[in-house]
């Protein structure tokens, strides 16, 4: 063990709670918590499965038998800090598996005793006994192992009733009114190896008790005051003397000890020739002067003292002596904290101190500056203190050759790199340097052959480049700065552990996990990671590792940019290979800008689009002119009332056929080779005439299909801008047309001749009147302009 209070905490609990512990099944345990619920009475919804029961805190004054009767199964009742002032043990005589009653805390004067055998743990301290609460059916509880009294009076012949009971602890609170009718010897029949006993509070140590039982290896006191030094210290001290007896006491503790300057340093100086080994003295209030004296080393088995939470009403003592009395104890660890000691002295021999805490005091710079006696140290612990130089602590530690844990966290320490050499100790393993104001530099200048660093809470915003190569580093803790990416493991080649968790990280390195092949445990959470590219790879490196290495994955990884992915895990975060690769972007928006080109290309040869780009320009000009002008206007200026689109090869139908029927009746029909304008274009001449005609007639035929011109007009007459919304096409069949034959650039006349009724040119002639008929019909129209 390296620190006493460590070695007391052990017998007070280990030995204590590992023989009354409640060996319960995980499968069969139910447990009901109800503390701080402002209960009177015990709760009647208890299911009967239960085994565990915590009602403390509550304002319960009664317990009754039909309370706790259909648990047959309990083993553990707690009611402390409740109202209860009379109890019958006979309420759990139905409760044959009962383990565990606590009971402290309570108001009880009487009890009711009954048989009972299976209590291992029994507590009734801090109650309002007047005598000591044993009965003879104690006695009987051979497994008991704790055992809490409480009461004004402690008599030999109760206590003997459980003397032949092996108890690991016992707890005897004594009550305000002790000592008027005082037992000094009877505590010598307690056999324990764990004795607490708890003074009344603010009374003058005026206590004839006896308090070295012999079994006893552990013995805590607690309330001791001892201020008047003529009178209540000298019982307190005669007290301590007795110890003597005790050859098998190795544990000391003292607690809530107010006593005087004098009476505190003949404490340690009568303990100090015990057997005791392991000395704790904590909450100390100190008070008048300090005379000098000789303090006397020899003939000791102390091996440790701590001393914790030490006040001090005194402005004006000789410090220095004090402080010589502790820095030359010749015991292996020493402990002082929150003490507000300013100053330590340099043991003036050799020290045989292997472990030395002085954490939360006011220690500065210059504590140990220049000793060069503490070369058996091992365990220097400087936490929360005022030290503001690393290079004081640097120098410091260079003296202490066996060095090899240091802790000088929460401290105000600074490295400036004034130029002194670093000089660290060869021996240093374990540096605690967290939460300080250091920075990068500090980096340039660590122990050598460190294996666990701890610089959390301090202002690293880098590790920089000329780092100190630690070869032998193993664990890094880098939490809490401000660092933007995961450090490489190219000068700390040994690393296995890292925390770099609350930092600044946003994107780390995606190559972390290679040049970190050793690495066991990473924790990088509660970081601003920004969820784009740069984060693909790393999120992927640590998917396939997450459950062997990264720690709090996925909770406590999760996106802080963009603003759409904040609070995503990574785990939820993808992005596309596509939209990531710059090269493989560029080659499939290439690759696919290709293949449109060459879509585009096919579909112009295909589907004719460039006569249809033609078309439409000649549309939008004819469009322009005619934008302003009336309807009626145009109508006033129809000419024609037909204009007959033919391919030239069925000429001679229509000027034999088509005109002569038509222009008997003052049809007004025309034609292209007779009324086109001559320096006009083709399609302005075919959009002009086209315009001044009522109707528009087709004449289909294989010819027709065949025919540039002919698709034109019919192009142009079935987009007839000033006509919208009326029927102006006539088609004439003048011979079948089979659909497939029909080109695919034609695919308007497919969807007219789809859609349209159209007039077929029947071959017996006796039916050609009812055609002439229904065409001069579908034309009939009274032109303005004759």
């Amino acid at each position: 063990m390296t620190k006493p209070n460590s070695l007391i905490f052990y017998c007070i609990i280990v030995l204590g709670l590992t023989f009354m512990k409640i060996q319960l099944s995980e499968e069969s345990e139910l447990i009901i918590k109800r503390p701080n619920a402002n209960l009177t009475r015990v709760p009647k919804d208890l299911p009967l499965q239960t085994t565990t029961v915590d009602l403390s805190q509550n304002n319960i004054s009664e317990l009754q038998t039909y309370d706790i009767l259909s648990l047959s199964k309990l083993r553990v009742l707690i009611m402390s800090y409740n109202r209860l002032q009379y109890l019958n043990i006979s309420v759990f005589k139905f409760n044959t598996e009962l383990e565990y009653l606590d009971l402290s805390h309570n108001e009880l004067r009487v009890i009711s005793c009954h048989p009972t055998v299976s209590l291992k743990h029994l507590d009734l301290s801090f109650n309002a006994f007047d005598a000591m609460p044993i009965c003879k059916e104690f006695g009987n509880m051979s497994q008991l192992q704790f055992l809490g009294l409480s009461g004004s009076r402690v008599q030999s012949s109760s206590v003997q009733l459980v003397a032949h009971l092996n108890i690991s602890k016992v707890l005897l609170v004594l009550g305000d009114a002790y000592g008027e009718k005082e037992d000094p010897e009877s505590l010598q029949h307690i056999s324990t190896e764990t004795l607490h006993i708890v003074f009344p509070s603010k009374r003058e140590f005026r206590f004839l008790l006896d308090v070295s039982v012999s079994t006893t290896v552990c013995l805590e006191l607690s309330n001791i005051k001892c201020v008047l030094e003529d009178q209540g210290c000298s019982y307190f001290l005669r007290a301590l003397s007795k110890l003597r007896k005790n050859p098998k006491l190795s544990n000391l503790t003292l607690n809530n000890v107010e006593t005087t300057w004098n009476s505190f340093i003949n404490i340690f100086q009568i303990v100090w020739h015990t057997p005791v080994k392991y000395f704790s003295i904590s909450n100390v209030k100190l008070q008048g002067q300090l005379a000098f004296r000789m303090f006397s080393y020899s003939d000791t088995s102390m091996k440790a003292l701590s001393i914790h939470q030490v006040v001090s009403d005194v402005f004006s003592f000789p410090q220095s002596y004090i402080y010589s009395i502790f820095a030359n104890m010749n015991i292996q660890n020493f402990t002082m904290s929150g003490t507000h000691m300013v100053h330590m002295l340099c043991p003036s021999q050799v020290s045989p101190f292997l472990y030395v805490d002085f954490t939360d005091n006011l220690l500065t710079d210059m504590v140990f500056k220049d000793c060069r006696n503490l070369v058996r140290l091992k365990t220097l612990s400087l936490q929360k203190n005022q030290l503001k130089n690393l290079e004081n602590i640097i120098l410091m530690s260079a003296k202490m050759t066996s060095l090899q844990k240091l802790d000088i966290s929460r401290n105000s320490l600074r490295y400036r790199e004034r130029g002194i050499p670093c000089s660290w100790t060869q021996s240093l393993l374990v540096l605690n340097l967290s939460s300080n104001m250091l920075t990068d530099s500090v980096f340039r200048c660590l122990p050598p052959k460190v294996k666990v660093l701890d610089l959390h809470n301090n202002r690293i915003m880098s590790i920089p480049k000329d780092v100190t190569r630690l070869q032998a580093l193993q664990e890094l803790n880098v939490a809490s700065n401000s660092l933007t990416d995961l450090p490489g493991c190219g000068t700390f080649s040994s690393l296995s552990v890292l925390l770099i968790d609350h930092n600044s990280v946003s994107h780390p390195s995606e190559d972390f996990f290679q040049s970190c092949q050793n690495i066991s445990s990473l924790t990088a959470g509660y970081n601003p990671f920004r969820c784009t590219c740069e984060l693909r790879d790393f999120v992927k490196n640590i998917g396939r590792v997450a459950r062997e290495v990264v720690e709090g994955w996925p909770d406590s990884y999760r996106c802080d940019y963009p603003d759409s992915s904040k609070g995503t895990a990574l785990q939820d975060f993808h992005l596309s290979p596509l939209s990531c690769n710059t090269v493989l972007l560029t080659v499939t928006i290439g690759a696919t800008m290709l293949l449109l080109a060459a879509t585009g290309a096919f579909l112009c040869l295909y589907f004719d689009l460039p006569w249809y780009v033609r078309m439409l320009c000649q549309w939008t000009q004819t469009r322009h002119r005619g934008r302003n002008i009336p309807l009626e206007e145009l109508q006033r200026n129809l000419q024609f009332h037909a204009f007959v689109s033919y391919s030239g090869h069925d000429s001679a139908w229509v000027k034999n056929e088509l005109l002569p029927n038509l222009e008997k009746n003052d049809i007004r029909v025309c034609l292209h080779e007779r009324n086109f304008v001559p320096g006009k274009s083709i399609v302005e001449n075919i959009i002009h005439f086209i315009e001044k005609s009522y109707k528009s007639i087709f004449v289909l035929s294989p010819h027709f299909i065949q025919s540039e011109w002919c698709h034109y007009e019919l192009y142009f007459a079935h987009h007839n801008l000033f006509h919208e919304g009326s029927d102006n096409l006539i088609l004439i069949l003048l011979e079948p047309i089979p659909q497939y034959s029909i080109p695919t650039n034609y695919h308007k006349l497919k969807t007219l001749m789809a859609r349209k009724t159209y007039l077929e040119w029947p071959t017996e002639k006796n039916k050609h009147g009812l055609f002439w008929a229904n065409l001069r019909a579908s034309i009939n129209v009274k032109l303005v302009n004759q």
